[in-house]
């Protein structure tokens, strides 16, 4: 059956001489693993650019259940992300989060609310030319609530530590190792509770971002058992550890 849907690519592999298989994050179809013939032959170099981690397509595509791998009839750009990939920060953000997104998509199902807010980040990271250093970090924190382990809400200041294993804020360390020191909950606290736009106005040294940075992805990692080694993160970390603002 043929289909029509946008969808967000989030990598792609080779595939025979010509050939690639893109992974991408449709909107009516949930994560799929589209052929597409010929494009790393000589004609279609400029079309490959396309499939960038980030860039939003517009796709038709030919859909059997029985198929594990699905077939490309034609694609359009529906965005591209021009502004990424102009800045070699933002381009790293956008290689760490697509990896990020590489292992975490699974379901064949639409979640309209979950492309949608992938879709707005991408076009918010694009067109900001300053303060988006915290990108990352906020960009994750709107994520956990879509994937279904946002934390609770703080009823009280004095939850000082943020318990990782049972995503809550509380009074006193818990019995457990998993859990932020007070200065990073606090931190993560303002993350979760902000906007995009109000990140801007949580001030970090590089050395406390990368350590928020770490805290998130060990949350990820602790309630999605299939979430794998971060290739990206290291690079993260080198990339904005001298961006305190």
């Amino acid at each position: 059956m043929l289909q029509t849907t946008k969808g967000i690519i989030l990598h792609q592999i080779k595939y025979s001489d010509s050939g690639v298989i893109a992974q991408v994050f449709t909107r009516d179809f949930g994560r799929q693993s589209l052929m597409i013939k010929g494009m790393r032959n000589r004609k279609a170099g400029r079309h490959n650019v396309f499939l960038q981690p980030m860039f939003i397509l517009d796709l038709v595509f030919y859909q059997r259940e029985s198929r594990e791998v699905q077939m490309l009839k034609e694609f359009s750009v529906s965005y591209s992300p021009s502004g990424i990939y102009a800045d070699i920060k933002k381009s790293c953000m956008a290689v760490f989060i697509s990896e990020i997104l590489t292992s975490v998509l699974r379901e064949e199902t639409a979640n309209h609310g979950l492309f949608d807010y992938i879709e707005n980040s991408i076009i918010y990271l694009d067109k900001n030319e300053s303060g988006y250093s915290n990108f990352h970090i906020a960009f994750l924190s709107g994520l956990s609530s879509y994937l279904g382990f946002e934390p609770a809400v703080r009823k009280t200041p004095e939850n000082k530590y943020f318990d990782l294993l049972n995503g809550s804020f509380v009074a006193f360390p818990p019995g457990h190792s998993s859990y932020a020191n007070v200065q990073v909950s606090e931190i993560l606290y303002s993350f979760f509770s902000s906007s995009f736009e109000n990140m801007k106005n949580i001030p970090l040294t590089g050395s406390m971002r990368n350590e928020v940075l770490e805290t998130i992805v060990k949350y990820f990692g602790i309630h999605l058992s299939g979430l794998k080694k971060i290739k990206s993160l290291e690079v993260m970390k080198e990339i904005f550890s001298g961006h305190p603002d």
